[in-house]
């Protein structure tokens, strides 16, 4: 499973004044950390690489971001300890933990735990407005679709919905970024999109040419929420330049998460630092405007690390012990 490093940025103990966390004894924290993001031109990418900056800054530990493909890959590095931090959804943690991960299969990947809410995965359709494609019943028979990074959340579940929705298509991995530019070069139809919004690499195609954004139908919705462990979302309108009015999809939930053997103080100054600085989140990537204590109830797959429920429960948001890796 090859990673990527792409960040590293190592801060000197100046920060020692600046933060509480750094007067307590931290004779158990790691050197250094880094965090499993996804391909460059998605979200996980930016949300990852500017997480990992703000904790490295005013946590005073040297941190950075791995390119990876995606969620289910950031579960087998975790778990193994290769990386101590990922990102994931809800889809994929489950089928890593229950031994179902195609990179591993019938290996049990449950010594992941859930530090805290992220913000939800839109699964979208992207294809150029010179083909004529505004929804997904025109999607031609044995179309070229792009499905992301293999093992990345799209990859997982868009392939399913297609098949679901009764599209018969040729599949294409790759960076959203790739993707992207082959889209723009006709290489490919369309691109199925399951990222956090705004997403980086539309946000760029639809600066460089005219891109229609495609949503479901009601009876699309009803039919995939019903066979996959989604729910309806609405992409709004402001979101993109592309976008005339709001646009019904589906979404998935995405949690930041940590190796359990992490030590509880160190996984308990992240997430204080996390959660209580959403304004500071948002300025990373819009879509961390979710990335808010109150979605904690969206986790019901991962346990969480005891230095993240820890936080939790001291702010009002009960954890109950037996949903507490021990």
């Amino acid at each position: 499973m090859k990673t990527q490093s792409v960040i590293a940025m190592a801060f000197v103990s100046t920060f020692a004044a600046a933060s509480p966390a750094i007067a307590q004894d931290r004779s158990d924290w790691p050197d250094n950390f880094t965090v499993g993001t996804a391909s460059q031109g998605g979200t996980y990418f930016a949300y990852g690489s500017g997480w990992a900056n703000f904790v490295a800054e005013n946590l005073g530990v040297s941190g950075g971001a791995e390119i990876t493909g995606g969620p289910m890959q950031n579960m087998a590095l975790v778990h193994t300890g290769d990386l101590k931090f990922g990102l994931t959804t809800m889809g994929p943690a489950q089928e890593s933990i229950d031994g179902n991960s195609p990179l591993a299969p019938g290996m049990k990947m449950d010594n992941v735990c859930a530090m805290f809410p992220m913000y939800e995965t839109p699964f979208s359709v992207t294809a150029l407005s010179s083909s004529g494609i505004t929804s997904i019943s025109d999607i031609p028979d044995g179309a070229t679709i792009g499905f992301g990074p293999a093992g990345s959340t799209s990859d997982t579940y868009f392939p399913r919905i297609m098949e679901t929705l009764g599209v018969n298509f040729e599949r294409r991995n790759g960076s959203w970024s790739d993707l992207g530019g082959q889209l723009q070069d006709g290489l490919i139809d369309v691109v199925a999109f399951a990222a956090g919004i705004p997403i980086p690499a539309v946000s760029q195609l639809e600066v460089q040419t005219d891109v229609t954004i495609i949503g479901m139908t009601d009876e699309e919705a009803k039919k995939v929420t019903a066979n996959f462990p989604v729910s309806e979302f609405t992409i709004p309108a402001s979101t993109y330049q592309s976008l005339n009015e709001p646009s019904r999809v589906v979404s998935m939930w995405n949690f930041a998460m940590v190796n359990c053997d992490m030590p509880e103080s160190f996984v308990y100054e992240i997430t204080k630092l996390t959660m209580e600085n959403n304004d500071k989140m948002v300025s990373i990537h819009k879509a961390a405007k979710n990335s808010i204590p109150e979605n904690y109830t969206k986790n019901n797959v991962l346990p969480w690390h005891p230095g993240a429920a820890r936080w939790f429960n001291e702010n009002g948001y009960t954890i109950e012990d037996s949903k507490i890796n021990q």
